[in-house]
């Protein structure tokens, strides 16, 4: 029997190094189905929701390298859309299957009918369909090279009848290649870059996710220079661990001493970020980036000094160049801060909360505890992230994947169905809202189905915890922010996961620890204080007059109870304030 275009598209999928497809098959896509079905070595995993699917191949891809989805026509290919962008955003490299109507079908406004070319342009760096034979192996090859490459998403679009058609042998090179070059600064900007860092004694490094690889090159960097360390939420798992000069994070989710650090420096070194939020940067102080992507140089601040180079080759490169400075005062002094900022963050450890209001911040505390030294962590976008970011720390062996970039809501648990199945002898831990699991509810099913391991931390506050935050510091009431929601705990068990609910803060440890030491998927539920605030480390004065005009309108209203809820929650936060 003459080879199918699906045939060689898996057997193109497979030699490129997918282990599997995430997926719901139908109509359009039942020829790709089939080819995996005999072709025998690659999984098809079967996702409740495409969306899923999407998240769960882009945290295979940041974990493995290069992962796998599909959609089917019209609903089944646009239901990816949400996770290709999270991806796409993330730098991870995802092969999108988009499969769609019969090719002599275009252009009539069939059912199901879309462009292909049109939906994901924005979120793909690759994005073509294919109506011959012999241009599908052409374009899969150039998608997968585009993909590994560019760090993104590559799209190809495939009729449902092409995919039946006898396939052409591809006439050019179907091999990945994955060249490793050395990329750094000429050694005029070097000595240039050098010459200014030798001149400074108050200096800041920020490190982004483009750091990553250059861990030991950076904490030897900062020793040399008595130089503070801060970092994004993406880089955290791995610049944290074993840096004597770290001070941790800023932005939205970080602390006030990263902060303080990046403003009372005279030189900023931004290494591997494109940090977005420009209010968190300072503009009084020389600033010098290091990137492998020179458009990125000075978008996000006022950059003195923009270099293009991976950030470990150019510090290896650097290095050599750098007097060892002994000025150490501006070092001492913000690890002096950030010292005080630890200790005020334990005050919601230590005080674990109440009966239906244990304090999240206790919660992560103790996930962090009892997790293994090399365990994955999946977090939701909003106080669950809050949590994650602040109180689980690196080790050097953990990793952290959320929607940094995309911000949705729903990807913890996706995502860790795709770090169960790309790293399967870690343990995989999501910490999910309420709001995001109730999201994607059904592919806890996927979970139970493949007997994925994982364990799920609900952080279940009964409401839109971070929406409800942004309308208070506006000076808004909050509303339409409360959530009703089933047991999760009974709701997983009925799906076939090991389920624990947690009303006080004295069952907390004992049911993480039970969760985690379970062979199998395990849910705890716990009932956190739906008053929690997450303060950004830099308070603006307008943001304290909202929060006090929402309390006032809600005190007019007569919602006095949650006023004095909030303040009795927060008391730590809204004394700093004072």
């Amino acid at each position: 029997m003459a080879k199918k275009v699906a045939d060689q598209l898996v057997q193109m999928l497979v030699d490129a190094g997918i282990k599997r497809i995430y997926a719901v098959t139908g109509d359009s896509l039942n020829e790709v189905n089939d080819a995996v079905r005999r072709e025998g070595s690659i999984q098809w995993v079967h996702v409740r929701h495409e969306e899923a699917g999407a998240y769960a191949a882009g945290a295979e891809a940041q974990l493995n390298g290069l992962a796998c989805c599909a959609g089917s026509s019209g609903p089944g290919h646009v239901h990816l859309i949400n996770g290709l962008y999270d991806a796409h955003r993330s730098g991870a490299p995802v092969i999108a299957i988009a499969s769609t109507i019969a090719s002599f079908e275009f252009g009539t406004n069939y059912f199901q009918e879309t462009n292909t070319i049109k939906l994901f342009d924005d979120c793909s760096y690759y994005n073509q369909i294919a109506t011959t034979p012999k241009q599908l192996p052409r374009m899969l090859q150039a998608g997968i090279q585009s993909a590994l490459h560019q760090k993104g998403v590559a799209v190809i679009g495939l009729p449902g009848d092409l995919a039946a058609m006898d396939a052409v042998e591809i006439e050019t090179s179907i091999q990945n290649f994955t060249p490793a070059p050395v990329v750094r600064p000429t050694d005029a900007d070097l000595y240039e870059l050098a010459a200014l860092v030798n001149r400074y004694n108050k200096i800041t490094i920020f490190c982004g996710i483009g750091a990553a690889g250059a861990h030991d090159q950076v904490v030897e960097l900062s020793q040399k220079l008595n130089a503070t360390v801060a970092y994004s939420f993406r880089a955290k798992m791995d610049i944290q661990y074993d840096n004597p000069n770290e001070v941790g994070m800023t932005g939205l989710l970080g602390l006030p001493s990263a902060y303080h650090s990046m403003h009372e420096c005279d030189l900023l070194i931004l290494l591997g970020t494109d940090f977005p939020y420009t209010p968190f940067m300072p503009a009084d102080c020389k600033i010098v980036q290091v990137d492998i992507k020179p458009e990125r140089l000075g978008r996000r601040a006022k950059v003195d000094v923009g270099l293009c180079g991976t950030v470990k080759d150019t510090l290896i490169a650097l290095l050599p160049l750098i007097s060892q400075k002994q000025d150490n005062s501006f070092l001492q002094a913000q690890l002096k801060v950030y010292a005080d900022v630890k200790d005020k963050m334990q005050t919601y450890v230590d005080n674990s909360g109440e009966t239906d209001k244990i304090h999240p911040e206790f919660v992560a505390h103790v996930l962090d505890k009892l997790a293994a030294g090399d365990a994955i962590f999946t977090v939701d976008t909003g106080m669950s992230c809050v949590w994650g970011s602040r109180y689980i720390n690196a080790t050097g062996k953990r990793q952290m994947i959320g929607s940094f970039n995309h911000g949705s809501m729903a990807n913890a648990m996706p995502q860790a169905i795709g770090a169960a199945l790309a790293r399967p002898a870690q343990q995989v831990i999501a910490l999910c809202g309420d709001g995001g699991l109730s999201m994607l509810l059904g592919d806890l099913a996927t979970i139970v189905q493949y007997k994925l391991p994982v364990k799920i931390i609900v952080f279940n506050n009964r409401s839109l915890g971070m929406v409800k935050l942004e309308m208070e510091v506006a000076g808004l009431p909050d509303w339409q922010t409360d959530m009703y929601n089933p047991d999760f705990a009974l709701v997983s068990q009925a799906m076939g996961i090991k389920g624990f609910t947690v009303t006080e803060p004295g069952d907390v440890r004992q049911a993480i620890s039970n969760a985690l030491a379970f062979d199998g998927p395990a849910l705890v539920n716990v009932f956190t204080d739906p008053n929690a605030l997450a303060m950004p480390p830099k308070i603006e004065l307008k943001q304290v007059a909202g929060m006090a005009v929402s309390m006032t309108k809600l005190m007019l209203n007569g919602h006095m109870d949650e006023v004095l809820d909030t303040v009795k929650a927060n008391y730590k936060h809204l004394k700093d304030l004072l």
